[in-house]
């Protein structure tokens, strides 16, 4: 999206979960055959992403939980997180009511320019040159909408837009939680590492880098030809998901297959980014991943990030290297 706001054309619900008439693929958004979804070939049984309860007692239990998980898959579901379900719906709600405003109210706020802090964008990639030809570009079946986030200091509410009222409310209040959420669970994965509590946040900085990115999928009228959002790891060091209920549309890597993540209700999705993945100097994956398109259903996701301090020095943690464990970054 260079300046634009996409319509999508009947795709009109107001309600993420409601069914609505798929939209018809123009060419800028048909993959290559060769980064096509091959959604006949992903495993759907079988191999299931860990579900991890964090109101376990169990303390140890639930660092070798976390710690397995993210060794094996680089993500896992967490419930009983202590964010309440009726705020999740609250903050899926507004992030529905963000992508349908009027065109012309997010036209104020598109841009292409990475450096905005605020704004509505679409993702694209590349595909390889050939011969003469010159690389295409492929825009991504899903719009986004980015801005900063912070757990204790809500001013960054004030860059946000004033339409939809709620957005601004919701949002702050998510965050307090969430960020509540991102320190246990950092605490927890540096414990899983033999490492005290307090190393990984202490080595990813005082300020570190809190973005957000809520994504919307619309209906798509044929699901195999596009993506809506290409395989990729994240990264930052950690990222919290909050996924429209009771719909597929994740997927990760696993043993060189595809294998979707089921949805589980009042579940976070936690995935580990590439900064852990170094500071685990390996240990931890930064987990590939993409998000397929449906047919008949419009999609909604907010996906928090903790990344590094731009001032930190990202390497394996020091304990983590000796003779049987290399230094690989």
């Amino acid at each position: 999206m260079s300046g634009n706001v996409f319509k999508w054309a009947n795709s009109d619900d107001n309600d993420s979960s409601t069914s609505s008439t798929a939209v018809s693929l123009t060419p800028n958004f048909i993959l290559p055959v060769e980064r096509r979804p091959n959604l006949a070939e992903v495993s759907k049984s079988g191999d299931s992403v860990p579900i991890i309860d964090m109101g376990r007692g169990d303390i140890d239990g639930l660092i070798k939980e976390i710690a397995k998980a993210s060794e094996e898959y680089g993500l896992f579901l967490i419930i009983n997180h202590g964010v309440t379900e009726e705020l999740c719906e609250s903050m899926l709600s507004a992030v529905t009511d963000l992508f349908h405003l009027p065109p012309q109210v997010k036209a104020r706020l598109v841009s292409d320019d990475p450096t905005k802090d605020v704004r509505f964008c679409n993702h694209f990639r590349k595909a390889e040159d050939k011969g003469d030809q010159k690389a295409k570009k492929f825009s991504m079946w899903s719009e986004v909408f980015k801005h900063s986030w912070h757990p204790a200091d809500d001013s960054f509410a004030e860059l946000l837009p004033s339409d939809p009222p709620n957005y601004r409310r919701v949002v702050t209040a998510y965050a307090k939680e969430i960020g509540f959420v991102m320190s246990l669970l950092l605490n927890l994965i540096s414990q899983g590492l033999g490492l005290e509590g307090d190393v990984l946040q202490d080595r990813l900085g005082k300020n570190p880098l809190f973005r957000a990115q809520a994504n919307y999928y619309p209906p798509c009228s044929n699901p195999d030809l596009t993506l809506g959002w290409d395989v990729h790891t994240d990264r930052d060091a950690l990222t919290v998901v909050l996924p429209t209920s009771n719909m597929e549309g994740l997927q990760i890597m696993k043993d060189n297959k595809w294998i979707v993540v089921d949805p589980v209700p009042n579940a976070l999705i936690v995935n580990i980014g590439d900064q852990l993945q170094v500071l685990s100097n390996g240990k931890y994956k930064s987990v590939l991943h993409r998000v397929v398109t449906n047919e008949h259903h419009s999609r909604v996701s907010l996906a928090m990030f903790y990344g590094p301090d731009k001032d930190a020095l990202i390497g394996p943690m020091e304990n983590l290297i000796d003779n049987q464990h290399p230094q690989l970054y």
